[in-house]
This record gives C-alpha cells, sequence and structure tokens, in this order.
C-alpha cells in the first residue's frame, strides 16, 4: 500500500509524538530509495523538483527544494521562485534569507522553513562553521530567531549544530517544526545528507553525520574497472582483435561486384 503525502498540517499534528526522518538528497536515485526507505521529508535542490519524473519516484515525500538566498536574489526574486516550485508541487521551500522575506513567502501562502544555529550561508555572522547556541545569551540569540519566524508565520526551522539541550528547551516553545541537523532528539526530525550516509563524501565528516555504507569504494572500484575496460578497448583495436566479424554487417556479393563496377566507371 502506498503512502499518503503528509500536508503541512500531519506535520504539525505530529509535533511532539514521534522522531521524523529528513534526508538532503540530490539525485533521482537518491529521491527513489528514500521513498521506498520510508523516509519522511527531503531537501532538494530544484531542479530535481522540477524534473517531471519527480513525482513519480518520490510520490510520498514531503520535498523541500531550497538554494542559498544570494542564489535567489529579493523578496520578489523568491516570491517568482517559490510560485515555480509549489506549482511543481513542493511542499514547503527553504528560505535563508530575512524575516520580511519569509513574512513575504509566507503572506502569499507558501509554508516555509527556515534556518538556525549554524547556517553556513551566514556563518560569518557567527564565527565560522561552528556550534552555536554554546553560551546564554547566543542560545537566547537562537530562541528570538525562532520567534521571530513564528511571526513571520514560517512553518518550521531547521536547527543546526546547537547543543541539545538547547535545542530542545526551544523546540518545547514554539510552534515550529524543528528539523535538528545535529542538535539532538528534542526537535521533531533528524536530518542528515544522504552524502554521508551513503559514504559518499570524502571530505570532512561532520560531528552529527553517520556513515551506513562505503559508495566511496565502490565508486573508486567501478573506475578502476572502467580504465581497464577502455584500455582492454584500445588493446584489441591496436591488434585488430575488434571489431570481429560478428560486430559487422556485409553485402550481397552480387550488389557488391555491382556497387563496385559503378565507382570505378564513374
Amino acid at each position: 500500500m502506498s503512502r499518503k503525502r503528509p500536508t503541512v498540517a500531519d506535520l504539525r499534528a505530529m509535533k511532539g509524538k514521534r522522531q521524523l526522518t529528513m534526508l538532503r538528497v540530490l539525485t533521482m536515485d537518491e529521491a527513489e530509495a528514500a521513498e521506498r526507505a520510508g523516509v519522511d521529508i527531503v531537501s532538494v535542490p530544484p531542479e530535481l523538483l522540477l524534473n517531471p519524473q519527480y513525482r513519480d519516484a518520490a510520490p510520498s515525500l514531503f520535498t523541500m527544494p531550497g538554494d542559498n538566498f544570494y542564489e535567489i536574489g529579493t523578496a520578489d526574486d523568491f516570491v517568482r521562485w517559490a510560485f515555480r516550485l509549489y506549482k511543481a508541487s513542493a511542499d514547503a521551500v527553504y528560505c535563508s534569507a530575512g524575516f520580511a522575506t519569509v513574512k513575504r513567502l509566507a503572506d502569499d501562502n507558501i509554508p516555509v522553513i527556515g534556518h538556525v544555529g549554524l547556517i553556513p550561508s551566514r556563518a560569518t555572522w557567527t564565527g565560522g562553521f561552528k556550534a552555536v547556541g554554546k553560551t546564554a545569551d547566543s542560545a537566547m540569540q537562537i530562541f528570538d530567531a525562532v520567534k521571530q519566524y513564528e511571526a513571520a508565520g514560517a512553518i518550521g526551522a531547521e536547527i543546526e549544530v546547537v547543543p541539545v539541550e538547547v535545542a530542545k528547551a526551544i523546540s518545547e516553545r514554539t510552534s515550529l517544526i524543528m528539523l535538528s541537523m545535529g542538535a539532538g532528539t528534542g526537535c521533531d526530525a533528524q536530518y542528515l545528507f544522504a552524502d554521508d550516509i551513503l559514504g559518499q563524501n570524502r571530505g570532512h565528516m561532520p560531528r552529527h553525520s553517520k556513515v551506513y555504507r562505503n559508495f566511496a569504494a565502490e565508486y573508486d572500484r567501478l573506475q578502476a574497472e572502467r580504465i581497464a575496460a577502455f584500455s582492454e578497448y584500445v588493446a584489441d583495436v591496436n591488434s585488430l582483435a575488434y571489431p570481429q566479424d560478428k560486430h559487422v554487417l556485409h553485402m550481397d556479393p552480387d550488389q557488391l561486384g555491382q556497387f563496385v563496377e559503378k565507382i570505378d566507371a564513374g
């Protein structure tokens, strides 16, 4: 039996009742795998959702396209961007721009997910790529941001690399759906990147990530096989082992004779 795609109202009703699962997926294969594995929410690049085949692969995933605010532009640009994605079946959009932009989207009935804590696109304001909210004052700034998202009309917020105690206290005091990336189980959903889960990431692994497979090694094996196959092909061409008779087509001898006579006569 296929699952029903959750609505915003469904997610709100589940707040505090169970942990939701969320992934950042980049490809159609990953989206289909998330669907079949029973993942609840996915964050996707806009172009993936705009693929006409996306909902065939992921009919029940609550899907949130997003991009960095500086890639999209002003509030007017965000509205045009969001309308196009909402029409393409987005369930919500991610927005790391200012609260005024979030309000503009919400006023036009677009469900919006904000971002608090470590926000990579704005990390310069909080000292770079490190935990946020480790002091009472900085934790209060996160709480204030959550309340501003509430006032702006957002439906939820990603909360990234924040102490678990802070994230839990905030989640208990907000109506927003809180999506935890390294902020513990006191929130409403656990959020990881598919690249990390699959072991595709060859660079720095965040503290909150967990690797379940080693796709990098498999890709290395496949690349070695690819090089070997190409090398064998080159050797076959050089030695005239390719093409063999089974790889080509022959002409009827009578027709061939007529053809040769014609070109010689010409």
